[in-house]
């Protein structure tokens, strides 16, 4: 019998790290919450991750995903807001992993593709189609429909992940191996 899958999609952000919950079971997915974490804007950046670094907390806490996806750093022309999405796409991976959850990371142009069918799709494509594919979804944020589309995509892609990740894990046997096997074999709960 197969058994439902929590994914939480975070797409990470200095001023909003939207977030988003679904249920995969099979290839059926299920709405289940989504929202934004903020942060001030007048703190100190040290200050700003602590805030996202305790929402973030809070949500893997309350909702117990069994599994965590975060979309990859775009690189634009702003050197010093690219760093600052670093600094927060840091806190993003961090939380889950300090509380034990495997964690993928997925590039925005295969988000746009797996949801909408097209690597360079809009916005409002994005959120459209996680309307179709989430029907019960709600959200007022575009980061939260990014969130889930971060979701989304990883309960398209889990499957392959973990084959990969066991096939290199076989072909290699170093001093990590055991803790990695370890992270896979609670990928395939």
């Amino acid at each position: 019998m197969t058994t439902d899958v929590r994914i939480l999609g975070i797409d990470p952000g200095l001023r909003r790290t939207g977030w988003g919950l679904i249920a995969a079971r099979g290839t059926k997915l299920s709405y289940l919450a989504c929202g934004v974490v903020t942060s001030d804007g007048d703190l100190p950046l040290a200050l700003r991750l602590r805030e996202l670094h305790e929402g973030l907390t809070r949500i893997v806490t309350t909702h117990a995903p069994d599994e965590v996806s975060v979309e990859e750093t775009f690189v634009n022309k702003d050197a010093q807001a690219t760093l600052k999405l670093g600094h927060a796409r840091a806190v993003a991976l961090l939380v889950p992993a300090l509380a034990g959850l495997p964690v993928a990371e997925y590039a925005a142009n295969l988000v746009k593709k797996t949801v909408a069918g097209n690597g360079h799709a809009e916005k409002a494509q994005i959120q459209a189609m996680v309307k179709f594919l989430l029907p019960k979804a709600e959200f007022k944020l575009a980061d939260a429909a990014d969130a889930l589309a971060i979701a989304i995509t990883h309960a398209s892609h889990r499957g392959a992940i973990a084959l990969d990740r066991r096939h290199a894990v076989a072909s290699g046997g170093g001093p990590g191996a055991a803790r990695i096997a370890a992270a896979l074999a609670r990928l395939d709960r």
